[in-house]
């Protein structure tokens, strides 16, 4: 039996069909050099908040997490990913883009987390790989630069009263 990759869609992406993010994901996964097939849930907040809570500590909803894998039935996978639609669609409307290319921007950085990258430790090399993987994939402004963009903006002081 060979492993393939996986979408589970409890939420529908407008302008993304199971069958486009399938060949997405191969494509992802082609690029980023990950041989092994991914398991993909789009879900809603609360989800990704009990997930978040589970297996981080965390309890709060999040746009993606990604869940390292090992071998299954003998045959090895790359993990799972979990993404929230509804926060993609709060994020996107903003940024200037779709839903969809939100969805896609938030795969590619979970692939890259299950190719073994991770933008807390790595000095810049997750950062470096999304933003050429995304020109390459032509996607719009991805996760970690938008996060490092928003870091580096002074906060705005108030005027001082007289």
């Amino acid at each position: 039996m060979k492993l393939k990759d996986e979408i589970i869609m409890r939420q529908r992406v407008p302008g993304l069909s199971k069958s486009s993010l399938l060949r997405f994901v191969a494509e992802v996964r082609r690029v980023a050099r990950l041989p092994m097939p991914v398991n993909v849930l789009l879900t809603g907040d609360e989800q990704l908040r009990r997930l978040n809570r589970e297996f981080r500590g965390k309890d709060k909803s999040t746009d993606v997490l990604s869940f390292p894998s090992a071998e299954v039935a003998g045959e090895t996978f790359a993990g799972d990913l979990a993404i929230s639609v509804a926060m993609a669609a709060r994020n996107a409307k903003p940024l200037g883009h779709s839903t969809a290319a939100e969805v896609k921007i938030l795969l590619l950085h979970g692939v890259l987390h299950l190719a073994g990258y991770d933008h807390e430790k790595d000095n810049g090399r997750m950062a470096r790989k999304e933003l050429q993987l995304r020109r390459r994939l032509k996607l719009p402004v991805g996760l970690i630069e938008r996060t490092e963009t928003a870091r580096r903006k002074p906060a705005r002081r108030r005027a001082a009263t007289p």
